[in-house]
């Protein structure tokens, strides 16, 4: 069965250490309502989008220049019907070389179409990858505004 993980891949001209050092930077990109480092193997710390969607995340894997893993500990959707969504996900970052250039591949492990919050996660995810990560990497500044655009 084809994988139906959410992914969302960049590719930049900058360095894997570069790369490495704007993922571990999420409140320049995701949100600047996280509450502890995030840079830390097996630091947990919590993201908050207003009363929106709250999470407890856990830093379980941090190879540098290569991948960083997070695993959903808890989380919360104001309007989701089924609050386990997301619980037990890992995000992955891996990073590597695609000749003169750095590929970053983003994946939600168990988020999937079934999931209510699936398309507006999708959404939310390929903005903030392909948006505001990228725009972190490439130009040092992230674009934690870019779903403004939509409203």
């Amino acid at each position: 069965m084809e994988n139906q993980n959410f992914t969302s891949t960049i590719l930049v001209e900058q360095s894997p250490a570069e790369v490495f050092k704007a993922i571990n930077n999420p409140r320049a990109w995701w949100s600047e309502s996280i509450d502890a480092a995030t840079d830390k193997l097996n630091g947990e710390w919590n993201y908050h989008f207003g009363d929106n969607h709250r999470s407890k995340m856990k830093t379980i894997e941090i190879v540098p220049n290569q991948k960083v893993v997070w695993l959903v500990e808890e989380n919360h959707f104001k309007n989701a019907k089924n609050q386990s969504e997301w619980v037990g996900n890992k995000i992955t970052f891996e990073i590597s070389k695609q000749g003169n250039k750095t590929q970053l591949l983003f994946t939600q492990i168990g988020l999937v179409p079934t999931y209510d919050c699936y398309k507006s996660c999708e959404w939310a995810w390929t903005g903030f990858v392909e948006k505001s990560l990228q725009s972190l990497i490439t130009t040092g500044e992230g674009q934690l505004t870019w779903y403004e655009e939509k409203k």
